[in-house]
């Protein structure tokens, strides 16, 4: 097995900004005032945004799930700061024109039998337009459903501020 220059066999992997899911950070935190402003504040200097947060709260701790704009920078300080993180995949989707967007892209997973586990709208407008970020049992499936129902996939080179005009930066 040949794994130097000119070896035939390609390493690469199904995340990053080729892939089209977006990825969603999980941490736990405590239920203490400020708790969240120093999660927050890590960010601050690094030029990476939080693009779409979503905070459960329970007795003793509470769950914060959000998208920022570079996840694997964003990983990175996650990781430094200590913090415990569960990183998942989800299907971030431009709603579209018209009365009842959301009730259209539920409809369409629901013809493809699949369940919506989380939804929460992005703070971000990527192509001037609302989106969500929607987590579901088979995310291949659902990416391919939406695709095929003409909606527009929303990937993480979609979520950098670089791409993002200045009036779609919230």
């Amino acid at each position: 097995m040949s794994f130097g220059a000119g070896a035939d066999t390609q390493f690469e992997t199904m995340h990053g900004r080729e892939f089209p899911a977006i990825r969603q950070f999980t941490i736990f935190l405590e239920n203490r005032v400020g708790q969240l402003l120093e999660v927050v504040r890590r960010f601050e200097g690094t030029g990476i945004r939080i693009v779409a947060l979503s905070i459960n709260d329970a007795a003793e701790c509470a769950f914060v799930r959000f998208l920022i704009s570079d996840a694997d920078r964003g990983r990175e300080i996650l990781e430094r700061a200590g913090l415990a993180i569960i990183e998942s995949d989800l299907v971030g989707v431009e709603l579209p024109e018209g009365p009842q967007p959301l009730l259209r892209v539920c409809t369409a997973l629901l013809q493809a039998e699949l369940n919506i586990i989380q939804a929460y709208p992005l703070f971000v407008r990527p192509h001037g337009k609302p989106a969500v970020a929607i987590m579901v049992e088979n995310i291949d499936l659902a990416m391919k459903t939406l695709s095929e129902k003409g909606f527009r996939i929303i990937t993480e080179d979609d979520l950098d501020a670089d791409n993002l005009p200045p009036q779609d930066i919230y």
